[in-house]
């Protein structure tokens, strides 16, 4: 299959964000697993696509379901694209992907085939018009195919809800800032994409949430993904925290520091995924 030939430019932002798409797919590869394993499908697909796959949860974990399958990338990111290439090829299916950068927000897409299964995890609310991206997919879509909209209820929580010691609810708070500054940024984070799909011309086949609820020593994956989370969590909602809530998300981020997020015993990880499963009405 075609792969980008190019090699990318990466900026900081890019970077850190693929580190929390990386730890996103190692911690909750459980969770995704069962959503790949739930989808109503009459038959295995051949062909699937990926819609803003990102670094390549959905991508690898939809290859090692199917292993008849191929999957065709789609991302703006050349950062996501280059490290979803390389753990393509850590894992020996390179050649069963093919790599699309493309901007999903354009009336006119490039040349995706006719997949029998369109993905499309944590990205469907990134969209300018995701009425008009969602009329596009079941255009796209074979007769038959299914399309599956995953999407994260919030930001995960990581913290007790009484931690830290000196500022309890700290998380919360954070996570409050963070609403209403997607509130402005990220209009469609939270919609009734049940009602969209039926609006789109789908009928949804399937609906369910996944809940994630994960206890582990901060030393692993965890501790690592709660203190990349919480970092790109800073850059969202430092300018309207109060100074004291600031200082004690700062300590918790300061990994030389007694008060950092990798030296406490008592971190998981909280959220829900909602999925949807639809065919053309």
């Amino acid at each position: 299959m075609n792969h980008l030939s190019a090699h990318p430019t990466h900026s900081h932002a890019e970077d850190d964000h693929s580190e929390v798409l990386d730890l996103d797919a190692e911690v909750l590869a459980e969770h995704t697993a069962a959503i790949t394993g739930w989808l109503p499908l009459t038959t295995s697909p051949r062909h699937v696509v990926d819609l803003g796959c990102g670094t390549g949860a959905g991508t690898l974990a939809l290859l090692d379901r199917f292993p008849g399958a191929e999957v065709t990338a789609v991302d703006s990111s050349d950062a996501h694209l280059h490290r979803l290439r390389e753990k393509a090829a850590e894992a020996g299916v390179a050649d069963r992907v093919r790599l699309v950068r493309a901007d999903l927000d354009a009336r006119d897409w490039p040349d995706l085939g006719s997949p029998d299964l369109i993905w499309a995890s944590a990205s469907m609310h990134h969209m300018a018009d995701p009425d008009r991206t969602l009329r596009q997919v079941r255009e796209l879509l074979a007769p038959g195919g299914l399309f599956a909209v995953v999407e994260l209820a919030g930001f995960p929580r990581f913290l007790p809800e009484d931690a830290p010691a000196e500022a309890p609810g700290l998380e919360e708070r954070c996570h409050a800032a963070l609403d209403r500054h997607h509130a402005e940024q990220v209009p469609h984070r939270g919609a009734d994409w049940g009602a969209k799909l039926t609006g789109a011309g789908f009928a949804v086949a399937g609906e369910r949430t996944v809940t994630v609820d994960i206890d582990a020593p901060p030393a692993g994956a965890v501790g690592r993904y709660a203190l990349a989370s919480l970092r790109r969590l800073r850059g969202g909602v430092a300018d309207t925290l109060p100074a004291e809530d600031l200082a004690a998300l700062d300590r918790l981020l300061d990994t030389e520091g007694p008060d950092s997020i990798l030296r406490r015993p008592d971190l998981g990880v909280r959220t829900e995924r909602s999925v949807w499963a639809a065919r053309r009405a």
